[in-house]
C-alpha cells in the first residue's frame, strides 16, 4: 500500500476555518482523515501540508511512526506550530487508514479500551463563539443553567478580564462575585473550570484571580498566566488551592517534559492537533502519567479533531475530561457523520474501522475559507495597551 496523494479540505466555521486534511492510497476507496485546524494560521497550515507531503507519497501510511519520524526530521528546521498541527492532521489521517486497512477503530490501535464512555464538557453558549468569549456579569448564569438544562454536568467559562501587570479591586471582586453566581445558579455537582486564556501577566495578579475563584470550587483553573512562563505556572501550581492546568500551547512531548520537570500543572491540556497527532500526544500523556498527572486534552476546534480526541481518551489511563465544541456552527453535523451519537456530557465507545467518520466533501465546499473572526482585537486596555487575548 503507498500514499498517492496528501491535501487539505477548509471549511470556514465563523470563528475557526477548519482544516481538514485527506491521505490518498493507492487501494480504491481506502482514504484517511484528520484535522490540522490552527486560528488564524489557515493559510500558513494549507502551505505546510503542500511542503511536507512530497516527504510521504510513495510510502506505506500504516508505518505511522516512520512517517512521524521523516515529517519532524527531514526538512532540517525543527517545527513549531504551525508545521507540528500539519503533522498532526496528516499523522491521525494515517491512522484512519490503518484502522480501516485492519477493519477496526483506532481506539484498539492505541492500546485499546480503558473506559467505555468519555465525561465531556462544553462551554457557555454549547459552541456559540460570542457566548465563549464575550459573556459577563449575569449572563454567566443565564448561560450555565441553560447548558446544565441541556444536559451537560461540567462546563467551561471564560471569565477573567483582560489584564495585564495588576487589575482593581473592582475586577477581582466581580471575578469573585459572578462565579459565585454561577456556582449558584448551577448547584454545587456541576463542575466548572475557568480558563485565564493566559490573561494575567504576573504570578501575583494571578494568584489574586485564583483566590477570588476559591469560593465556587472550579474543577480546575486554565492557564493562569501566559505558557512561556513555566517557573510562575509551578508556583502557582505548588502553592494554589485549586487544581491548575496548562498545556494547549506546548508543542511537541519535549516542551511537556520540561513542564513535567518543573510541576508546572496538576492536569494537562495536550491539543492532539498542534502536539504532534495521536502517537505524540499519547507519548505526552504517559509522561503525565508516570508524573502523576491528569490528561484532559483542548480542543475546540472541528469534528475530525472531536473524534480523534474520543479514541485517544477512550484508550488513555490518566484521561480526566475531554473539551468539546458541538454545535459550533448550525451545520456541524453536515460536515462529518460521527462514528457514534453524541450526547450531552458522554461519548460512547466508537466501534467502526478507523476513526469511523464520513466526510460530505460537498457541504466543505459550500463553506470556503473566509477571514475568521479577529476577537483577539478586543484585547486592549483603556490606554491603548495591547494584552493576551
Amino acid at each position: 500500500m503507498k500514499i498517492v496523494r496528501i491535501s487539505s479540505l477548509v471549511c470556514n466555521a465563523a470563528m475557526r476555518n477548519w482544516v481538514f486534511v485527506r491521505v490518498e492510497t493507492d487501494t480504491p476507496g481506502l482514504v484517511g482523515w484528520g484535522e490540522a485546524t490552527l486560528e488564524w494560521k489557515t493559510r500558513a497550515i494549507v502551505g505546510a501540508i503542500d511542503d511536507l507531503a512530497p516527504l510521504l507519497v510513495g510510502r506505506d501510511p500504516r508505518d505511522i511512526e516512520q512517517a512521524f519520524q521523516i515529517l519532524t526530521r527531514h526538512g532540517f528546521w525543527r517545527l513549531g506550530v504551525i508545521g507540528m498541527s500539519a503533522v498532526s492532521g496528516i499523522e491521525t489521517a494515517l491512522w484512519d487508514i490503518l484502522g480501516k486497512s485492519l477493519g477496526v477503530p483506532v481506539w484498539r490501535l492505541l492500546g485499546g479500551k480503558c473506559r467505555d464512555h468519555l465525561r465531556t464538557y462544553t462551554h457557555l453558549g454549547m459552541g456559540d463563539m460570542q457566548a465563549v468569549y464575550e459573556t459577563a456579569g449575569a449572563q454567566l448564569a443565564e448561560r450555565g443553567r441553560k447548558v446544565v438544562e441541556a444536559g451537560y454536568g461540567a462546563m467551561k467559562v471564560v471569565s477573567i478580564p483582560y489584564a495585564h501587570y495588576v487589575a482593581s479591586n473592582r475586577e477581582i471582586d466581580r471575578v469573585g462575585a459572578v462565579m459565585n453566581g454561577l456556582r449558584e445558579a448551577v448547584g454545587p455537582d456541576v463542575d466548572i473550570m475557568v480558563d485565564c486564556h493566559g490573561r494575567p501577566a504576573s504570578v501575583a495578579l494571578a494568584r489574586d484571580f485564583l483566590k477570588a475563584l476559591e469560593p465556587c470550587r472550579p474543577m480546575f483553573v486554565e492557564e493562569p498566566l501566559p505558557p512561556e512562563d513555566l517557573d510562575g505556572l509551578a508556583q502557582l501550581t505548588a502553592t494554589s488551592a485549586l487544581h491548575i492546568a496548562a498545556g494547549e500551547r506546548l508543542i511537541g512531548r519535549r516542551e511537556f517534559a520540561e513542564a513535567l520537570r518543573r510541576r508546572a500543572f496538576h492536569i494537562a491540556q495536550p491539543d492532539i492537533c498542534h502536539a504532534g497527532g495521536l502517537g505524540e500526544t499519547k507519548k505526552i500523556a504517559a509522561m503525565c502519567e508516570t508524573a502523576g498527572v491528569g490528561v484532559a486534552p483542548h480542543n475546540p476546534l472541528g469534528p475530525i479533531a472531536g473524534v480523534a480526541a474520543l479514541h485517544f481518551g477512550v484508550s488513555t489511563p490518566n484521561f480526566v475530561i475531554q473539551e468539546e465544541m458541538s454545535g459550533a456552527v448550525p451545520w456541524y453535523d453536515s460536515v462529518v457523520d460521527w462514528p457514534i451519537v453524541r450526547r450531552p456530557g458522554r461519548w460512547d465507545l466508537p466501534e467502526k474501522p478507523g476513526l469511523g467518520v464520513e466526510v460530505n466533501e460537498a457541504e466543505i465546499a459550500r463553506h470556503p475559507f473566509e477571514q475568521e473572526i479577529l476577537h483577539a482585537t478586543n484585547a486592549v486596555l483603556a490606554d491603548g495597551t495591547i494584552v493576551d487575548w
